[in-house]
């Protein structure tokens, strides 16, 4: 049945009425942030030091990108910067796969071949990898730690790539599987054969390696265990214990099973990221449960990519995301060193909208990433440096979407006793916006902690104030002092 107007009771009316005078909407003039809306404005206020807010949550670099360069220099270049990283706020570094790959000195890791070659044996045409030699790379593991950020080693446990060619009887074929002093092993520790990979004597099962299908590790066989987390010499061990890495980050984890990722965690423990390219949040909370170890949010990743860039409505982002039900293991970012290089435009989210993407995830629960080239970009800095402050000290307490639509987003983080906590408001249209809400505080000043707004709204008694977001843009509230 259609509806009119005469089917709507008055208080209905009433309510509409009160609802659009309290809001901006596109077909409005542009806010003028020195206009005070016909709102007495107080008195100057005095912002919170932020310091005094400290949440305890942290926030990791990415601390590379596809083919960095200098080659040769990467850890040189890294150490220079993580006392400013560590004063930023940032506790972590995830680095690439540090040990020697088939493509030497152009390798970014990801095609290993000598696990325990950190650039000091003659192979693969040269000694340092392309970040360096191992002595620059302990240099830059002690910088890490002098300045308490934990440095991440980037863990390839499947596919290798580098050996020498042999007779495969299982394959009926000679497969590049023989990996010794002479072949692709120069450390000469973890020496393996095509016995070691899928199919062999034991296994002629493939649990699913997209790519180097003959050289992909049989993890179930009990010296490739062994070599790789269980006995004191093995990766997992030599990596923690003698190069003094503190957690994983563990690549392509679609390539083997989950139980590798439970028993090493079980074995050495450490902080712990899998790269489960899905944005089915069921699928990645399915694995955090199966192996303990957290995930990349790609749910998070593509509800903002849809939101900003593909269909442009803010209400997909209230859409399921692993950090609404699993904070502690959801590690949230806006870009990687795949997304900002497979020039997929459904991979990537654009650049003008990549602070309002850092904005949410330094607002929302979660362990937000740093993505380097992002963190160095001179346009981005200085407004990452806030929401990394933002996000040390007033991001904490439950989460309240207030309002969504097509492009305005406002939520707010309850905070504690100690703590006011915060409301983000985004603002994807051309002009800026201006809405009315209802917060959790009273009787008090705001004011935006990402200086994107000057204006100084007064909350009322009942808690209602107007806020606004300038265009295109964003602004974070909190009380002042």
């Amino acid at each position: 049945m259609k509806k009119t107007l005469k089917n709507i009771p008055l208080v209905y009316l009433l309510i509409l009425v009160v609802f659009f005078s309290c809001s901006s909407d596109d077909d409005t003039p542009p806010v003028d942030p020195d206009d005070d809306n016909g709102i007495e404005q107080p008195e100057p206020v005095s912002a919170l030091n932020l310091a005094e807010y400290d949440n305890g949550s942290r926030v990791m670099m990415q601390a590379f990108y596809w083919d960095v360069e200098p080659r040769f220099e990467w850890w040189n270049t890294i150490s220079d910067k993580l006392e400013n990283w560590a004063d930023a706020g940032i506790n972590r570094i995830w680095i690439p796969p540090a040990s020697k790959g088939q493509s030497g000195g152009y390798s970014m890791g990801y095609d290993p071949s000598d696990y325990y070659d950190f650039g000091e044996y003659d192979q693969h045409g040269t000694v340092p990898t392309r970040f360096g030699t191992r002595e620059d790379l302990e240099n830059m593991i002690s910088t890490a730690h002098d300045n308490n950020i934990e440095v991440i080693a980037d863990m390839v446990l499947n596919h290798n790539s580098g050996g020498g060619l042999q007779y495969n009887p299982y394959r009926e074929k000679d497969t590049y599987t023989l990996f010794d002093e002479t072949h692709g092993n120069a450390s000469g520790m973890f020496n393996r054969d095509y016995e070691d990979f899928y199919p062999n004597s034991v296994s002629n099962y493939d649990p699913g390696s997209l790519f180097y299908e003959e050289t992909n590790l049989d993890h179930h066989r009990e010296r490739v265990q062994n070599w790789l987390w269980k006995d004191e010499n093995s990766v997992a061990k030599y990596y923690k214990n003698v190069m003094g890495f503190d957690g994983w980050r563990f690549d392509y984890v679609l390539g083997f099973e989950d139980f590798v990722i439970k028993d090493w965690l079980e074995e050495v423990g450490g902080f712990a990221v899998s790269e489960l390219w899905d944005g089915n949040p069921s699928v990645l909370r399915n694995h955090i449960e199966a192996t303990g170890s957290g995930v990349f949010d790609f749910a998070a990743f593509y509800v903002m990519e849809q939101a900003f860039d593909r269909n442009d409505d803010l209400t997909g982002l209230t859409n399921d995301q692993v950090w609404q039900t699993n904070p502690d293991k959801a590690v949230t970012f806006t870009a990687n060193h795949d997304t900002e290089k497979d020039g997929n435009e459904d991979n990537i989210i654009a650049p003008e909208n990549k602070l309002k993407a850092y904005a949410f995830i330094m607002t929302h629960p979660g362990y937000p990433t740093l993505f380097y080239l992002d963190y160095e970009n001179p346009e981005f800095q200085d407004q990452l440096n806030k929401l990394i402050s933002i996000h040390n000290s007033l991001a904490t307490g439950s989460v309240n979407v207030i309002y969504a639509d097509n492009d305005e987003y406002i939520m707010q983080r309850s905070g504690d006793a100690n703590n006011p906590g915060l409301i983000l408001y985004i603002n994807t249209s051309e002009n800026a916006k201006r809405r009315t809400i209802t917060t959790s505080w009273d009787t008090t000043v705001l004011m935006d902690y990402s200086e994107n707004s000057n204006y100084r709204p007064q909350v009322s008694e009942n808690g209602e104030v107007i806020i606004e977001a300038p265009a295109n843009s964003y602004a974070i509230w909190s009380i002042t002092e």
